[in-house]
């Protein structure tokens, strides 16, 4: 292939790339997979890339020295640098056909069974909650209710990160079992212990640095002899009732026995963050 089309493709190439980190910060879609202090990077290496594309692509037809000696004599200038074992527009084809796909057809979310192995069936304890305990002083029922604002109908607001670790601090169940709290997150079908199918499955995700390092972040809703309500998975509810830290197969499960759901707004965030 001649080798100023060459060197255009591969330019086009290094832009689809950087059109596609800033597009996806221009979009806002980037919150969905990198928590905040990486955005940045992200950010900063479309602009390189940018900045590195349109350079290639304008210098494509500028011929340059290679920086060695090639010796004496016509035939010597007469090789090239820019041969591959691959064919140039497969190469390229294999660069942005497959980035175009994920940028058109990612759903910007889990599937369930995607949901399951990030632990969304997993239970509490079996996720470390020491650093929580380590970091709190003694916690009581009076400075949880002092820190925590309270709803026009009684029930006091709490996030589901504090509910799920609270499974492995003793001092945080306490003082929060039998509390009337109200949260929010996606709904789900409970897969666990639901013989009578009176419960649903609320969940967010904790992201440490990407999506692919996230998790789940769950509790049980208990309708008891109320029907669940009839909502869409992975729909923004907000739920209120009484909290409890019971004992089930060996095992602490926190389960809300719910007293209202409503259809929510998503959050800005709908991922528990870093900082």
């Amino acid at each position: 292939m001649n080798p100023k089309v060459c060197r255009i493709l591969f330019s086009l190439a290094v832009l689809s790339w950087a059109a596609a980190l800033l597009y996806f910060h221009a979009s806002g879609r980037i919150a969905k997979y990198l928590a905040p202090d990486f955005r940045i990077i992200a950010l900063l290496g479309g602009l390189g890339l940018a900045v590195l594309g349109f350079f290639n692509l304008l210098t494509a037809g500028q011929q340059a020295g290679c920086g060695h000696n090639h010796g004496e004599g016509d035939d010597a200038h007469c090789h090239d640098h820019e041969s591959s074992d691959i064919h140039p527009l497969l190469a390229c084809v294999l660069m942005v056909l497959p980035l175009a796909a994920s940028v058109a057809w990612t759903k910007d979310e889990y599937s369930a069974a995607a949901l399951s192995r990030k632990g969304l069936y997993d239970a509490p304890q079996n996720m470390s909650a020491s650093f929580l305990s380590a970091a709190m002083p003694a916690i009581t029922r009076e400075e949880i209710e002092k820190g925590h604002r309270k709803t026009a109908d009684g029930f006091y607001e709490f996030n589901l990160m504090e509910l799920y670790f609270a499974t492995g601090d003793r001092e945080m169940q306490q003082a929060i079992d039998g509390l009337k709290i109200e949260t929010e997150g996606r709904l789900l079908e409970e897969r666990k212990a639901n013989s009578k199918g009176s419960r649903k499955r609320l969940y967010r995700l904790l992201m440490t640095c990407c999506a692919a390092d996230s998790r789940a972040i769950p509790i049980v809703l208990e309708y008891g002899n109320n029907p669940p309500p009839t909502i869409a998975e992975n729909e923004w509810v907000k739920v209120a009732g009484t909290m409890n830290f019971p004992m089930e197969d060996g095992l602490l499960q926190p389960i809300l026995s719910v007293d209202r759901t409503i259809e929510a707004e998503p959050p800005f965030e709908e991922s528990f963050l870093r900082n």
